[in-house]
């Protein structure tokens, strides 16, 4: 399955309650921390509610170890 790279980029300090919760809920805890989570509907749906806090990227995991 595809994953995506997501990385906070603004603080959640004055956002609305749904964008904080969110940007929690996909396991970012501070500004400039990523996280690697699968692509699907909840995730998407996540994103869309903190689009103006977030980058996302395509991640692809290379599995030479």
């Amino acid at each position: 399955m595809a994953q995506l790279k997501v990385t906070q980029i603004k603080s959640t300090i004055g956002n609305k309650r749904p964008a904080r919760e969110s940007v929690r809920s996909l396991g970012l805890k501070r500004i400039h921390h990523s996280v690697v989570v699968e692509d699907s509907a909840i995730v998407r749906g996540y994103i869309r509610s903190a689009t103006h806090l977030l980058t996302v990227e395509p991640y692809e995991a290379t599995e030479g170890k």
